[in-house]
């Protein structure tokens, strides 16, 4: 299996997925061995084999300080799957400084195109397919399971090279994350190992139909698995000093603020909530290229002084903060699946979510708005805070509703996708 992120180091949904789809595998005797660029401390390394490229004979040419297994405690890759084009080169430019002092001004291999990486802001997924194939050759393997774009380029080599079967995971598209204005570059990436690939798995039927539509891909190579949560064990949480009184209800947006995530909507209904009800704290936590335009967005609508923004939260933050919340509302303008509206349930807190989602696909207690309607979007947060009977409803019923969405259940699915690519023709 092929990842870019694993907890604790996660920038979205992604990292959340391989956890809980590898740890449900665990669970059903299935081997996992996860390769990935990026330190993974040892409390989430306990269930699948981390690799990395010192383990191994590998060319000192392609060793890497940034592919390490859970004995290092250092993160330093120039990549991550959600940042934009400008960030991954000024983090590029960087690691290029530091790997000419180290490697005494080579940087680069036979696997390679460029000697070094150059301006190329992909060169860290072709390098990362080199090692990749590398450790492949000494594994003994049955299926090749590459998560999202970045890893689509070591999949396709190793399935190659070993002969085995290819599925791509699909958590999200270009097409979701950019509009129309999609990274030409990214999208032939992601066509090109949707068709090498053998299987398809798409996070929701709203991500297939993308798939079919947009990259010309068979429908009958792509199956829909849905993501799971994990339960909760925590009940304890109390409500802290954070400028918010106890009378004031708490509305909730977790994720990355992007143009995907829909923030701008966020704030607009946020206004039209604060005109009817005063004592409403609309909480922005995640971070995000758009996270200071949003910044300055609340302060001209005049709500800045009810709008916190708590910055990238992880592990217990995140759990406390849903805790705190009244309301979890996700505006997303393109949502390929959306965990948060799960974890939100599976803490009791009632939801709002974008018909323009694949978790809407799986829930039916949970309101439902088009992202751009900030009306319709005002109007059931004020629903939800103002009359309690329909609050608890959403919770009681939400709640039950996710305890059938598990990981184990998605593992499942995939594992018999395993099995019929492994039937002999």
């Amino acid at each position: 299996m092929l990842g870019w992120e694993f907890p604790p180091f996660i920038s979205g949904g992604l990292g959340t997925a391989c956890y809980g789809l590898t740890k449900a595998m665990n669970q059903l005797g299935i081997h996992v061995t996860f390769v990935l660029p990026k330190v993974v401390d040892e409390q989430y390394a306990t269930h699948v084999n981390l690799l990395n490229p010192n383990s191994y004979n590998v060319p000192p040419s392609l060793r890497i300080n940034e592919l390490q297994n859970v004995e290092f405690h250092t993160l330093d890759s120039p990549l991550e799957p959600y940042t934009t084009p400008d960030t991954y080169q000024q983090r590029i430019e960087e690691t290029i400084r530091r790997k000419q002092l180290l490697h005494g001004g080579a940087c680069g291999s036979q696997f390679f195109v460029k000697s070094d990486y150059g301006n190329d802001m992909y060169s860290e997924v072709h390098r990362y397919a080199a090692l990749c194939v590398e450790l492949a050759k000494q594994q003994d393997i049955d299926i090749v399971h590459a998560h999202d774009w970045m890893t689509y380029p070591a999949g396709i080599a190793v399935a190659a090279i070993t002969g085995k079967p290819l599925v791509v995971h699909v958590h999200s598209t270009e097409f979701d994350r950019s509009g129309e204005h999609v990274n030409q570059m990214i999208y032939d990436i992601e066509r090109q190992g949707m068709t090498r690939a053998d299987k398809i798995i798409a996070v929701s039927h709203f991500t297939r139909s993308i798939i079919i539509s947009r990259y010309g891909i068979s429908g009958d190579k792509v199956e829909v698995v849905h993501n799971g949560v994990d339960r909760n064990g925590t009940t304890d949480w109390t409500l802290e000093d954070a400028g918010i009184r106890n009378d004031e209800k708490i509305v909730l947006f977790l994720g990355r603020i992007t143009m995907q995530k829909g923030p701008e909507y966020f704030l607009y209904a946020a206004r039209k909530v604060l005109e009817v009800m005063p004592n409403v704290k609309f909480v922005m936590a995640g971070s995000g290229d758009m996270m200071h335009r949003t910044i300055e967005l609340a302060a001209e609508l005049g709500i800045g002084h009810k709008v916190l923004f708590t910055g990238f939260l992880r592990g217990p933050d995140v759990q406390k903060i849903y805790k705190m919340a009244d309301l979890y509302v996700m505006p997303s303008v393109s949502e390929p699946f959306g965990i948060a509206p799960l974890e939100a349930l599976d803490h009791d807190v009632p939801v709002i979510i974008s018909k323009q989602s694949g978790v809407s696909e799986v829930l039916i207690h949970a309101l439902k708005v088009d992202f751009w309607d900030v009306d319709e979007i005002a109007n059931k947060v004020v629903a939800v805070l103002k009359y309690p009977p329909l609050e608890m409803t959403l919770k009681s019923h939400g709640s039950f509703e996710v305890r059938k969405l598990r990981w184990k259940d998605s593992a499942r699915k995939c594992a018999k996708i395993y099995e019929e690519m492994l039937v002999p023709v």
